[in-house]
């Protein structure tokens, strides 16, 4: 149901209040309907779709707070004003219990009734652009931002959104550089009951530690020469919602074993403060580097990997991901179009597709991303070839491609031809997920010709 903006609703058995209050709202520029029944109410409810109802409690057919429960299931952004010449605490209480924004009594003062009214305009309207802009920020950082159809991505894209559903307080996300470590813990806060409270981030690789302390936890008025009053740390701000630690190798261990602390037992102190403050954040943490292995060389603490880890994300590198690499392209593609305005690619030539497909990806989607940008201002045709890619890649990948071939060595006994076809068959089966269609791509043949090869076996 739609809430029509500009109509209010008087549901009142007394004809002479009902026409008092229409007067009234009309001076006032509002549009009214109005009712002498609960059974006239819902009808009108359904079929006007107010924005706000003036509802009597004492009707002939019932008490208005039923209906106000049947209003708050079937639209809770509706406003309703509980009218009644029989004002007790019981009534007012399950009134406001049951949604009511406000109790009036009779006989009613227009003045306070249009006081009433304005306030409770106002804050509707702020109701709807929060949560406008909550449903924005959800489309823009939800799961659904990130793209991939690869097993290993989806299993990543499962584990992830299980995880957010779940009131674990700490997540830890391994991948490398640029495989987008960041979108998913936007995601996670976006999944989670914690997306109306704030999400805030912080590089720990970006800060000198004693920087990133204060950052971090705050500090109290004189803590230090330049701590002219208090400040808030992100800890401090981010209450209720979640804090993503980016990097959080680069910690040095003394920060370490506060941040363990903070975990342990859900509570912090700023610097130079004497008393320790509630905590209720969840703790995203990501890493490029492989914290059990650090821990294990006595490079981070073990108890704060276990810690950050009762859940951990490895997020596959590009490299592994298959065809998600052509995927990506296409949606970069998509998304350069929409700042070039006329000129616009349309795709990658055979050849780059190839490329893509063989080449590493050090930099993973990052780096793919920035690849695409490039083309686009570079190219003057409508596919991105081979002309305008990084020399990096074209050369890497020519390299890599003539070292495949010169590795592959004829076994002295010989090797059927065949055999040597099915195999690669069978490869390129695995790396596709078993789609005939992306796996005949890899091996420059047709859907038919792999089929058939298959069948030989």
């Amino acid at each position: 149901m739609n809430i029509n903006q500009n109509k209010i609703l008087i549901v009142d058995d007394d004809s002479s209040i009902r026409f008092a209050l229409t007067e009234a709202l009309r001076s006032w520029n509002y549009e009214s309907v109005s009712a002498q029944s609960l059974a006239e109410a819902r009808q009108v409810f359904e079929t006007e779709e107010p924005k706000v109802v003036l509802l009597d409690i004492d009707l002939p057919d019932g008490s208005g707070i039923d209906f106000l429960s049947e209003i708050k299931q079937e639209q809770p952004e509706a406003i309703v004003v509980m009218i009644t010449g029989n004002v007790d605490v019981k009534n007012t209480v399950a009134a406001l219990r049951g949604g009511a924004y406000d109790f009036i009594g009779k006989p009613v003062r227009l003045g306070e009734l249009q006081v009433t009214l304005q306030n409770a305009l106002e804050i509707g309207s702020l109701r709807r652009e929060v949560k406008q802009a909550r449903r924005e920020r959800a489309e823009r950082f939800g799961f659904e931002q990130i793209i991939g159809e690869s097993s290993a991505m989806k299993k990543a894209i499962e584990l992830t959104k299980r995880v957010a559903a779940s009131e674990v307080g700490s997540i830890l996300l391994h991948g490398e550089t640029g495989t987008g470590k960041d979108l998913f813990a936007r995601a996670i806060h976006s999944a989670s009951e914690r997306r109306t409270a704030p999400y805030l981030a912080i590089n720990c690789a970006a800060l000198p530690a004693n920087l990133i302390e204060s950052e971090l936890f705050g500090y109290e008025k004189g803590a230090f020469t330049d701590a002219k009053q208090r400040k808030e740390g992100l800890f401090e701000q981010a209450q209720g919602g979640t804090i993503f630690l980016d990097e959080i190798g680069e910690l040095e261990l003394g920060l370490q074993a506060k941040l363990l602390r903070v975990l342990e037992e859900n509570t912090f102190r700023r610097v130079g403060g004497l008393k320790d403050l509630p905590l209720d954040v969840r703790v995203v943490a990501a890493s490029n580097r492989d914290l059990k292995a650090e821990a294990e060389a006595q490079k981070f603490r073990l108890d704060l990997y276990f810690r950050l880890s009762i859940i951990r994300v490895d997020i596959p590198p590009l490299r592994e991901r298959g065809e998600d690499i052509l995927l990506l392209a296409k949606h970069y593609i998509e998304k350069t179009n929409q700042k070039r305005g006329a000129k616009k690619l349309r795709g990658l030539s055979k050849e780059t597709e190839r490329i893509f497909l063989n080449y590493k990806w050090l930099g993973n989607v990052r780096e793919l991303r920035n690849v695409i940008e490039r083309a686009s201002i570079l190219e003057d045709g409508e596919t991105v070839t081979t002309e305008h890619l990084p020399a990096d890649l074209i050369g890497r990948n020519s390299s890599e491609t003539n070292e495949k071939n010169s590795n592959f060595i004829l076994p002295e006994e010989g090797i059927a031809l065949e055999e040597v076809e099915l195999i690669l068959a069978k490869q390129a089966m695995e790396r596709t997920d078993g789609n005939l269609t992306r796996a005949a791509r890899l091996l420059h043949i047709s859907r038919d010709q792999l089929r058939y090869r298959l069948k030989k076996e």
